[in-house]
């Protein structure tokens, strides 16, 4: 077994590839590969040796993305499904063609994607699934969305096993408390709605807070993008050549705590 290079964490001289790079999470991920990178998202990414605007739900869009990296370089030794999306609704209030929608945004493209960049990658080559603590919670008003990257967690443990043999990994991230753009903006929607109200404070006729403040996870503070770009590189690179069919809870330590929350 070849020793870890000291530059294995900077994952120089291997190509990249990452989707939902434009902003939040996927720019910073892609922003700390020290590789080649090639980048796409439905609005024009900032930066990348290769960028493509389009909808990862697009197959034909899609196809064109993974052929311009076939032709580029020819091969994939890091694939980092970080392209999804979601809105605030109720189950019911939510339609089939909405439901449509998550399940294609945040589940189908990732299958979708995988398959075709898998040719490209060998042995050593790593999968990352970007999910979200939704994954492993209830999430009331946005079930669907929660479902799909629960979906997308199990889909990560399947393929560990799966690829092995080929000596690809296959890992996921879990962030919570990393405010992005995205996030700002679910949380001015779900104020907007004014969603929930106390139940007990329902008899004395009191409304609660649109939206209750951000609570601090364990660690006292909410974290940054840059966080789970960090750990995004650990598990592409070297250091991480043992890790696989496992997620890392980029949370300040929100799944630990479970419904404990620090005051």
């Amino acid at each position: 077994m070849a020793a870890l290079s000291p530059d294995g964490i900077l994952l120089t001289g291997r190509v990249a590839v990452v989707t939902g790079g434009a902003r939040g999470l996927g720019r910073a991920i892609a922003a700390a590969f020290g590789a080649e990178v090639a980048v796409c998202d439905r609005v024009t990414p900032p930066a990348g040796d290769l960028t493509m605007t389009l909808d990862v739900r697009d197959p034909v869009s899609a196809e064109v993305f993974a052929g311009a990296v076939r032709e580029r370089w020819g091969r994939v030794d890091v694939l980092v499904n970080n392209a999804g999306g979601t809105f605030h609704a109720s189950f019911q209030g939510t339609s089939e063609r909405g439901e449509r929608t998550l399940v294609e945004e945040n589940f189908t493209q990732v299958t979708a994607m995988i398959r075709r960049f898998l040719p490209m990658m060998g042995e050593g080559a790593s999968i990352i699934n970007v999910t979200s603590s939704e994954a492993h919670q209830a999430a009331p008003g946005f079930a669907i969305y929660a479902a799909m990257k629960a979906a997308v967690e199990s889909l990560t443990r399947s393929l560990a096993l799966e690829l092995a043999p080929r000596g690809v990994r296959v890992n996921a991230i879990a962030p919570d408390a990393l405010p992005t753009e995205g996030e700002l903006a679910m949380r001015e929607t779900v104020r907007a709605a004014g969603a929930g109200r106390d139940v007990t404070s329902r008899s004395r006729g009191e409304e609660r807070p649109p939206y209750e403040p951000v609570r601090l996870p364990p660690l006292g503070r909410l974290g940054e993008p840059s966080d789970a770009a960090a750990a995004a590189v650990f598990l592409a690179g070297d250091l991480a050549r043992f890790v696989t069919g496992t997620t890392l809870h980029v949370d300040g330590g929100i799944h630990a705590a479970g419904g404990w929350r620090r005051v």
